[in-house]
């Protein structure tokens, strides 16, 4: 592993910046290659051998750009395909699933909801997950058409207050005191999800657990640039790059390709 190679990382749109920020502020050393499927997305209505499929394709983008590690920066996508990766590539895999274990091991009501993508609930490391913690009621969501909003930029558009009443007003009838989010892209709508759940009710999502795990897989692995120069962040699009530029603040190139 070069330590000087960057961190790629990958998702169906531009959710997953919420994980490359996190990323970042951990390690401000690191280049970063974000690779955005906007094209593609959401991934989460797809089958899993679609998605096996767009996340080779994925990974075989950011290997020819040198990364020494990948994360994958998309619910779905981990746990539909990251068993498919690690055995096809020798670089290690980050990847992202719900946090049901802190929500459920904190969780005094022992009911907990998870807002998430169709593909990431149907998924067989979804169920494993959930079964762990049989004694947590787990109110499961699947968040019907936020992804295509939040990748149009509706982030605050009545249509998307009207989804999120009707998919979180059920979770508070059901008396959950933890929201566990479920997809990369809904960090941010928390603004909007705050503004409907009484605020007992705690939000996990998993942007700071994933950036100290690719942290600690780079320390075992000696991987980490401890050069001081300012880190190079690369962001790829094959879709209008506007809303990814907003997320980002206009503070960073986006390079539109076809991929």
């Amino acid at each position: 592993m070069q330590n000087n190679n960057p961190i790629g990382l990958f998702d169906s749109g531009i959710g997953g910046t919420s994980i490359w920020t996190a990323i970042h502020n951990l390690l401000p050393n690191e280049d970063t290659i974000y690779l955005a499927d906007s094209k593609n997305a959401p991934y989460g209505q797809k089958s899993k051998e679609e998605i096996i499929a767009l996340s080779i394709k994925n990974t075989e983008f950011l290997l020819n750009q040198n990364a020494k590690i990948i994360v994958v920066a998309c619910n779905t996508a981990t746990t539909n395909a990251i068993k498919e990766l690690r055995a096809k590539y020798d670089v290690p895999f980050i990847g992202i699933e719900p946090a049901i274990k802190p929500a459920a091991i904190n969780s005094q009501k022992h009911v907990i909801g998870i807002l998430a993508t169709q593909g990431t609930l149907n998924s067989e490391l979804f169920h494993q997950t959930a079964e762990k913690f049989h004694d947590t009621k787990i109110i499961e969501q699947i968040g019907h058409g936020l992804v295509p909003l939040i990748e149009n930029g509706e982030m605050n558009s009545p249509k998307m207050n009207e989804l999120l009443h009707l998919y979180l007003e059920p979770m508070i009838a059901a008396n959950i005191d933890y929201l566990v989010l479920g997809c990369s892209h809904y960090p941010y709508l928390i603004p909007q999800i705050k503004k409907i759940l009484p605020k007992e009710i705690k939000i996990i999502d998993s942007g700071e657990a994933v950036a100290r795990q690719t942290k600690n897989v780079l320390l075992e692995r000696n991987g980490l640039n401890n050069e001081k120069n300012v880190a190079k962040a690369i962001f790829y699009s094959n879709s209008d790059p506007k809303v990814l530029k907003d997320i980002l603040n206009n503070k960073y190139e986006v390079i539109t390709k076809d991929f």
